[in-house]
This record gives structure tokens, C-alpha cells and sequence, in this order.
């Protein structure tokens, strides 16, 4: 428990148990981002972070209960969940596979049932390569539907709040404690799907044919209309995001290879002297990238209702073979263009689950994570 566990918080009450990933405010907790040098210099928090604050009326009206605060990936800066500080969160799937990252110990909170929900961030698929990884759901939401105050940083312009859960229908729960009146918006939108079935537009990109073919087997079965689509510009869009977030991520913690060089895991170092080398052009380049980029996916939401594609092109892998985990993630371009994603577990003949990502125009969460609700869930994964 202590490697899923930062902080754990054995208070009494009722409802919902809800983690909240280390790198949110918790009042009275200091908050670590999962690193050796943030957390010698850390005090109590004074405040919660602003998106807690919601969670807060749920826990006194006794609707929720806050468990503790997670562990993570450094800094949030890695998508493996490897922590040579605080340990490795366990892949409840399969020990000897990473947890994915960055919000490891939130996905396996929920996972292993140590919480009912989380909160987690996703910048670069921090929420969704973990819920992916751990067999559980996650939702990327629409950039800035969350605040952000109190939440630490690592690339702004890229960071989301969002939460994790078992399922879809718990991760209308987990969002309607951090956005009250969400659940009731996937309820509507539910019975808009009841009226008309979605056109899905499905994005074929390089991948494992077993998870291809469990994602196309959940899209028919969740009753939606799909219909092949491309985006030739997803490896610039990728590329892109990899900047922006490599040069927002050095003027966020930059300054920690300076001041605390051995309070910084070797992994993350080496990511931070790699954005210190980010240039100016290659950001102006990154932003015209992002400015195209985000013209195609306004197109093609004009033809189709919802994109589909895995949310990780491969199995999650071993431990030791960890850095492989990067060539596989299908996650970055949607944080360039700020849209919503929900990543849910879908069956395969195998023991492992895949995972569908589904991901849509700006203010879709509900629309997503009511679609997503329809996809038949792994058996062996049910509780």
C-alpha cells in the first residue's frame, strides 16, 4: 500500500472513498509531486486545490470520504509509473508490468479497490496510459474544465485534471464530485445516443491486430456507427506535443537539476536536460503544428460524432523494459488540441484487457463517457 499511498489519510465517514493524486493540494498534507526534492522542502498544504473544492461539499454532506493522496511519476513527468522515491505502484494485472504513469498510484488505487475513485492529471495521457495499463477507466476532460489552481504544474498549457475509476458509469460518479451535475449530463446524453446512434469515426493507426480487433469488436457492440477516417498530420501533431511539453516542463521544474540535482530520479533528469535543449524555433514550429492540427480535428468533427482508437497501440510492458511503454501511447495529439478523452477497458481473448480511447470536440466529456458506458466491460475485470 505505501508505493500506491503517499499519504494515507484513516479518517471515519461515509460515501464514496476518493484518492487524490500527489501533485493536488490536499489542506494539511504536503504535497510531494512524487520527488525527493519537492518533498524535504514541503510544508502542510494550507488550501485545497481548487478542484477539490466540490469534493469537500460531497465529504460533509457525508457523499464522500477523501482516502488519501497517490503516488505517481515524478514530478508527472513520465508515462511508466517507475518512482525510485516513494516505489512502484504493483500493475494489479500483472506485477511484472509497468502501472503506467503519471498517475500510477490512482490507477491502482482503484484498481485494487483501496478507492472507489481518483483524481489524477493527464498532460501528455497521464490519466489515460494508466487507466490503459491497470485495467481501468480514466477521462482526459476538456482542458480548463477543471481548475488548476493548487495543482502542480508541469506543462500548463497542456494539464488537465480528471478522474479514474472501475468503469464508465464510476467515472460519472468520480466526475460529478468534481463537477456536481455531471452525472446528469451523461444521463442525457445517454438518452440522445437511445435516439441516435453515434457515428464513430475510426482511426487506424499502427497496432498489435489482438487490440485492433478488441477495439472494433467494443465499438459495434456499444451500437455506434463506425466508419474509417484518417489524420495525416497525427505524427507531426505528436511531435508537436512532445515539444511543447519538454519546453513547458523545463520553465516549470528546470530549475531543480540546478538546486537539487540527487533529489531528482535519474529518468526524470535526463528528460529535463532533454527539454533544456528545446529551442524557440522548434516551439514557434510546434505551435503552427497545433494550430493545423487543431483545423483538422474541427473538420472531421463536422462528419463524425466521436473518433476511436486505442488508447496504447501494445501491451503494456515488463518493468524492465519500461522506456518501451513511449513508442506505444496513441494519447499526445489530443492534449495539443485540448479535447476531451475517455480511455475504458475493452475484452480480449487474452488475459490482458486493451483499452478504447474515445475522444471528441471541446465539452464532449458527457457525450464520451455516456458512449463509453455501452462497451462491454472485461469479466474478469468486474468487482
Amino acid at each position: 500500500m505505501r508505493a500506491v499511498f503517499i499519504t494515507f489519510l484513516a479518517g471515519a465517514g461515509t460515501g464514496t472513498t476518493i484518492a487524490v493524486k500527489d501533485c493536488v493540494a490536499v489542506a494539511g498534507v504536503p504535497t510531494t509531486a512524487g520527488c525527493r526534492a519537492v518533498a524535504e522542502l514541503a510544508g502542510p498544504a494550507e488550501a485545497d486545490a481548487a478542484c477539490l473544492a466540490p469534493v469537500r461539499a460531497a465529504e460533509s454532506a457525508g457523499r464522500a470520504r477523501l482516502v488519501g493522496t497517490t503516488n505517481l511519476h515524478e514530478l508527472t513527468f513520465g508515462i511508466t509509473g517507475r518512482n525510485p522515491w516513494f516505489g512502484t505502484p504493483r500493475n494489479p494485472l500483472d506485477p511484472n508490468r509497468v502501472p503506467g504513469g503519471s498517475s500510477s498510484g490512482s490507477a491502482v488505487a482503484v484498481a485494487t479497490g483501496a478507492a472507489e475513485v481518483a483524481v489524477g492529471t493527464d498532460t501528455g495521457g497521464s490519466i489515460r496510459i494508466p487507466a490503459a495499463c491497470c485495467g481501468v477507466a480514466g477521462l482526459k476532460p476538456t482542458t480548463g474544465r477543471l481548475p488548476v489552481a493548487g495543482v502542480r504544474p508541469l506543462a500548463p498549457s497542456l494539464d488537465t485534471v480528471g478522474p479514474l475509476a472501475a468503469d464508465a458509469p464510476g467515472l460519472a460518479r468520480a466526475m460529478d464530485l468534481l463537477e456536481p451535475g455531471f452525472a446528469a449530463a451523461v444521463a442525457a446524453a445517454g438518452a440522445r445516443l437511445d435516439a441516435a446512434p453515434p457515428l464513430v469515426g475510426r482511426l487506424r493507426l499502427p497496432a498489435e491486430p489482438a487490440i485492433d480487433a478488441a477495439c472494433d469488436a467494443a465499438i459495434e457492440a456499444a451500437g455506434a456507427r463506425p466508419r474509417d477516417v484518417t489524420l495525416h498530420r497525427w505524427p507531426q501533431a505528436t511531435a508537436a506535443a512532445r515539444t511543447v511539453l519538454l519546453a513547458e516542463a523545463w520553465q516549470t521544474d528546470g530549475y531543480l537539476l540546478r538546486t537539487a540535482p540527487n533529489g531528482i530520479g535519474e529518468d526524470v533528469a535526463a528528460r529535463l536536460h532533454l527539454a533544456s535543449a528545446v529551442s524557440a524555433a522548434e516551439v514557434a514550429r510546434a505551435a503552427r503544428v497545433a494550430g493545423l492540427w487543431s483545423g483538422d480535428l474541427d473538420r472531421l468533427f463536422g462528419t463524425v460524432d466521436v473518433l476511436a482508437l486505442p488508447t496504447l497501440s501494445g501491451w503494456p510492458p515488463e518493468l524492465d523494459r519500461a522506456d518501451g511503454l513511449d513508442a506505444l501511447r496513441l494519447t499526445l495529439p489530443v492534449n495539443l488540441a485540448g479535447l476531451p478523452a475517455v480511455a475504458v477497458p475493452v475484452p480480449t481473448r487474452g488475459p490482458l484487457p486493451a483499452s478504447l480511447q474515445l475522444v471528441g470536440p471541446a465539452g464532449s466529456d458527457a457525450l464520451l463517457v455516456a458512449l463509453a458506458a455501452r462497451v462491454p466491460r472485461p469479466a474478469h475485470l468486474r468487482r
